[in-house]
């Protein structure tokens, strides 16, 4: 390694992903862009090892570029990194190739080991998701636990999904920990991804 590419319509958050990408050692060229349509010229004229698309509520930039990338580049190394909570986006990009994702509130630890891991050659369709196993073909959830995972891909709070089940919020607070458990997930971002890969949200 290598050359990495970071693409965020947000000045501060390409800043920021380059001030810690610059310490993992190996990664010798680190080139941002803000729109998908920059990251589609940069990585025609030049391509990357690995490029990471940051993702946001309710704004589907990060999704579009994701897809719009694969679409043109299916060799494409992509990593999405967004909010923990933010299942919706981190879902949508998934689908439209990304290999795996970061969160944001990811220790710098963390965020080095994940960095530096995809910086030495993870192949395709081995980038890390944190503290993931690759989702199993016979996941079983109840259909409680299903409301509650449909809820989360659709970026509802459990308060929010509580109120729509007649359940308490500590009642979702136990399903998805046992749904996180069944699709090997860490958080709500994480088990939405595992879910659409399963088939089991759409």
């Amino acid at each position: 390694m290598r050359t990495v590419l970071i693409c965020d319509d947000r000045r501060s958050v390409r800043e920021g992903l380059t001030r810690v990408m610059s310490a993992v050692p190996g990664v010798q060229r680190i080139d941002c862009v803000s729109t998908a349509d920059e990251l589609l010229t940069r990585y025609a004229r030049q391509s990357a090892d690995v490029v990471f698309v940051g993702t946001q509520r309710a704004v589907a930039s990060g999704a579009e570029a994701t897809r719009r990338l694969m679409a043109a580049h299916p060799q494409a190394n992509v990593m999405v990194f967004g909010a923990p909570d933010d299942g919706g986006s981190i879902a949508a990009a998934i689908a439209g190739g990304a290999r795996g994702y970061l969160r944001w509130d990811a220790s710098r630890p963390e965020l080095v080991a994940a960095l530096a891991h995809s910086a030495v050659g993870a192949e395709a369709g081995s980038m890390p998701m944190q503290r993931s196993a690759s989702p199993g073909a016979g996941v079983n959830l109840t259909e409680r636990e299903m409301q509650v995972l449909r809820g989360m891909s659709q970026g509802k709070s459990n308060g929010q999904i509580g109120r729509e089940l007649y359940l308490s919020e500590d009642t979702v607070k136990t399903h998805a920990r046992r749904l996180f458990r069944k699709l090997s997930a860490a958080d709500r971002a994480q088990a939405v991804a595992q879910g659409f890969r399963c088939g089991l949200v759409s």
